[in-house]
């Protein structure tokens, strides 16, 4: 069986082909940039509309494969941006009708983790999970991936990319404040939130661009500390999730995953309490059509050709899954 996947929850329009053996056909993205400021949902949505043509036939000619070859097709249908969500549903079941073939909507979230699963090997891992929207540490018990911690206000990668925004580095900010953290020399001390397994940016994020607009101190020395605070809060939850759950694996997935410091910090926590540490490529941390695709192949018993019945779920968590293929 193949699948094809669209991803189009924020950013990214993406779309992946993938078999039921967990081989990766193609795995081709277009995202949405700014020089300044953030994420504007309809940009974004126009963008998609421009982008999704081109993405899916570069997917095709990547995969050497016929549309008709194709035997699923499946959609990120939250959660998301709606104006960017309903982009990805339309290509979806346009491309379904044209081949009579099954849809399925499936959870973003749930992707991120099932393919760090699948291209790791990692067996039952927890899950830290920090994107743009989503702070959540995950782990499967009882028939659902269940959220064990997450942010209280802002996801990590928001938090970051406003920080980003608000010193004029453009969208996504979370490179920009990579590569200025790598060049800072200074920790300078910011407010430190966790609260039991949860987390908080909000006032983190105000004492930054105080920081940052009272001129004494350095971007470079800003974005160092706001790593070293961060970071360091969500290993501890996710230690902690560790421990509450007795797993001894830790799996990264999300865009703010590729931070290399943060994979640094993970991978120290991991051994010092003789645990597996699992983190894939790059390339599949960061939203990507082939998690959707793959996403698509465990799910293929809910997928149906009554396309009018399928919707987006912008809000949908986590939790609300229930796992049906493990």
């Amino acid at each position: 069986m193949i699948c094809l996947g669209i991803e189009s929850t924020a950013h990214t329009f993406g779309c992946g082909i993938v078999d039921e053996k967990g081989r990766i056909y193609a795995n081709i993205k277009n995202s949405y940039t700014t020089e300044k400021g953030g994420i504007h949902p309809t940009e974004a949505k126009i963008h998609h509309e421009n982008a999704k043509d081109n993405v899916v036939e570069d997917a095709l000619k990547a995969a050497k494969l016929r549309l008709d070859e194709v035997d699923l097709i499946s959609f990120s249908h939250g959660p998301g941006l709606p104006p960017c969500l309903l982009v990805g549903m339309r290509k979806a079941k346009e491309l379904a009708r044209k081949i009579n073939a099954s849809l399925a909507g499936v959870n973003h979230c749930i992707s991120h983790l099932e393919i760090g699963r699948l291209l790791t090997k990692a067996k039952d891992p927890v899950l830290l999970y920090p994107s743009g929207a989503n702070t959540q540490i995950i782990a499967y018990e009882a028939g659902k991936y269940r959220i064990f911690g997450e942010t209280l206000d802002n996801g990590v990668g928001n938090f970051i990319d406003a920080f980003a925004r608000h010193a004029g580095l453009g969208f996504p900010g979370g490179p920009k404040i990579e590569r200025l953290a790598s060049e800072g020399k200074n920790y300078i001390e910011l407010p430190y939130v966790v609260k039991g397994m949860d987390v908080s940016f909000g006032g983190l994020l105000t004492n930054l661009k105080q920081k940052y607009d009272s001129g004494k101190y350095k971007v470079e020395d800003l974005a160092f500390s706001m790593q070293e605070t961060v970071f360091a809060m969500l290993v501890e939850v996710s230690e902690r999730a560790m421990a509450h759950t007795g797993k001894k694996e830790l799996l990264l997935g999300g865009g703010v995953a590729c931070n290399k410091r943060l994979q640094e910090m993970c991978r120290t926590m991991c051994e010092e309490r003789n645990a597996k540490f699992f983190v894939p490529e790059k390339e599949f941390l960061a939203d990507n059509g082939a998690m959707i695709a793959w996403q698509g192949i465990l799910q293929r018993k809910l997928a149906t050709k009554g396309y009018d019945s399928i919707d987006i779920g912008p809000y949908e968590r986590t939790d609300d899954v229930e796992v049906n293929w493990r």
